[in-house]
C-alpha cells in the first residue's frame, strides 16, 4: 500500500450513542458520504479514554490525538485559556473552564447550568467584563475572566504572593473530579457547592478560599447587572452565577503530533477554545473558523474550506465538528440524527468531491458517546473507521453496531487509535 500524503482525523462531537431497540441516530441517519467512506475502510471501536470512563471532550480529544491523559493531562482550564490566548502564571494562577448559570441566589439551587443555552456571546462578554479584575482576599488574590462562546468562559484565579494548587473539586455538581480527570455525574444534586480541596495542603486550601470568595461575589455582581435586568424583562433566565470546573495550574507539554502520525506538518480546525488550545499544545498550526452559529448548514462551508486549505498543503489535519452532542444532551433522537445528516451533506460529501482519495486517508470517530437516552456523556465504546482508496475491503456502513461486528480492532484506550492508523497506512 502506498502511504497517503494526508491523514484527516475527523471527530464528530458526541455523535456516538447507545443502541436502543437496535437503533442509534448514527445507524438510521441518511449519510451517503459516510457510506462512501465505508466502501474502502477498516473499522472498529475504542473507549476514548478507558473502559467505563465518561469523559469530557477535552480529555477525550487529547487521548484521540495520541496522548495518554494520565501522562499529559493538566486539566481543562489551561487548555481553554490557551485557546483564547491567555497565558498562565504557573504556580500562582489556576485556570478553570466556566459556565454562566442560573441559580436561586438565596438557596443556591441551580436552575439551569447553561442559562437555557440562550445567553449570547455579547451578553457573556459584558458579564465577564464586570467580573474581570475582581480583587480577592484583601488584594492578594484576583480573578481574570474571559467570555468565550455563548454561556462559556475561562476564569483564572490568582495570588500575587502565595502559591496555589489545582487540586480542588469542581464547583459544578454535574462533573466530579477524580484526580485531574472530570467525569459526568448522572442525576447530580443541583446545589451550587463550596470548593473542596482534593489535597490537604495550604495551597489547595487557599485556592478554595479564593474560589469561594469569587463565586459568592460573582453572584452579587451578576444578579444586579443590567444585562440580567434586561433578560428578566424579556422573560429569559438570568446568568447570575459562575460554575467552575476542571482546574489546572500548568499548560501541558506535549510532544509534536507529527511525531505520533509520521507526517511532516499538522493543522487544526476546531470551533471551540478548548480544542483550539489542544491543537496549539500539540504543535499544530491552528486554522481559525467562526464559532458555531447553531446552523450546521451555514457553518460547514467555512470548515470545509479550512480543511481543504490544509489538505492542499499536506500532512495531518485534525477537524473537530460540533452538532450531534447538544441534541444528545437534550434527549432528542431525531435532532441528533438530523445533525449527523447535515454534517454528512454539507461537509463530508463535498469534501470527498474535492480531494484526491488516492492521496488522502480519513479517520472518522467521535470523542465520546452522548446517548440521547441518558442525556449525558457515557463510558460506552465509540466506533472508528479508517478510509483510504488503497484499502480493498469495507464494512459498508459506519455505525456503532457495524463497527463492533466487523472490528479490525477494539481498543481499550483512544490514544491507541492514531498509532494503529499509522501502522495500517504504512506512514
Amino acid at each position: 500500500m502506498k502511504p497517503p500524503k494526508t491523514l484527516i482525523l475527523l471527530i464528530l462531537d458526541g455523535a456516538a450513542d447507545r443502541p436502543v431497540d437496535g437503533r442509534t441516530p448514527l445507524s438510521v441517519a441518511n449519510t451517503p458520504g459516510l457510506h462512501r467512506l465505508a466502501e474502502h475502510a477498516v473499522c472498529g471501536t475504542h473507549y476514548p479514554v478507558a473502559p467505563g470512563v465518561a469523559p469530557e471532550s477535552d480529555l477525550a480529544t487529547l487521548s484521540l490525538l495520541g496522548y495518554d491523559p494520565e501522562r499529559y493531562y493538566t486539566g481543562r482550564g489551561p487548555l481553554e485559556a490557551l485557546g483564547v490566548g491567555l497565558e498562565l502564571r504557573e504556580g500562582h494562577e489556576v485556570a478553570f473552564r466556566a459556565n454562566f448559570a442560573t441559580i436561586d441566589p438565596v438557596t443556591r439551587q441551580i436552575i439551569d447550568r447553561r442559562v437555557g443555552r440562550s445567553l449570547t456571546s455579547e451578553e457573556a462578554r459584558q458579564l465577564a467584563e464586570a467580573l474581570d479584575g475582581m480583587e480577592l482576599s484583601g488584594g492578594d488574590g484576583y480573578a481574570r475572566v474571559r467570555a468565550t462562546i455563548g454561556h462559556r468562559a475561562v476564569v483564572i484565579i490568582g495570588s500575587r504572593s502565595r502559591r496555589l494548587s489545582a487540586a480542588v473539586q469542581n464547583i459544578d455538581p454535574a462533573y466530579v473530579r477524580r484526580g485531574l480527570i472530570s467525569e459526568a455525574v448522572p442525576n447530580p444534586s443541583m446545589i451550587l457547592p463550596r470548593c473542596e480541596p482534593l489535597e490537604d495542603t495550604p495551597e489547595a486550601r487557599y485556592t478554595c478560599r479564593l474560589v469561594d470568595e469569587f463565586v459568592d461575589r460573582a453572584i452579587e455582581v451578576l444578579e444586579m447587572h443590567p444585562v440580567n435586568a434586561e433578560r428578566a424583562k424579556r422573560g429569559l433566565l438570568k446568568a447570575n452565577a459562575v460554575l467552575l470546573r476542571d482546574a489546572g495550574d500548568k499548560v501541558p507539554h506535549l510532544p509534536p503530533i507529527t511525531n505520533i502520525v509520521g507526517l511532516d506538518a499538522a493543522y487544526g480546525i476546531a470551533e471551540m477554545p478548548v480544542e483550539v488550545g489542544i491543537a496549539k499544545a500539540a504543535h499544530m498550526e491552528p486554522i481559525p473558523v467562526s464559532p458555531p452559529s447553531g446552523d450546521i448548514a451555514r457553518d460547514m462551508p467555512e470548515r470545509l474550506e479550512a480543511t481543504l486549505s490544509a489538505v492542499r498543503r499536506g500532512g495531518f489535519v485534525y477537524v473537530h465538528l460540533k452538532g450531534p452532542d447538544e441534541p444528545g444532551h437534550d434527549g432528542d433522537f431525531e435532532r441528533k440524527k438530523e445533525a449527523i445528516e447535515q454534517i454528512d451533506k454539507h461537509f463530508i460529501q463535498p469534501l470527498l468531491e474535492s480531494i484526491n482519495i488516492d492521496e488522502v486517508a480519513i479517520l472518522v470517530t467521535s470523542d465520546h458517546a452522548t446517548p440521547w437516552s441518558l442525556k449525558s456523556h457515557s463510558g460506552d465504546p465509540v466506533p472508528w473507521m479508517l478510509s483510504y482508496a488503497a484499502i480493498n475491503e469495507g464494512p459498508g456502513r459506519f455505525d456503532e453496531m457495524t463497527c463492533s461486528e466487523k472490528a479490525r480492532a477494539k481498543l481499550k484506550h483512544g490514544w491507541e487509535l492514531l498509532p494503529l492508523a499509522r501502522r495500517i497506512l504504512g506512514l
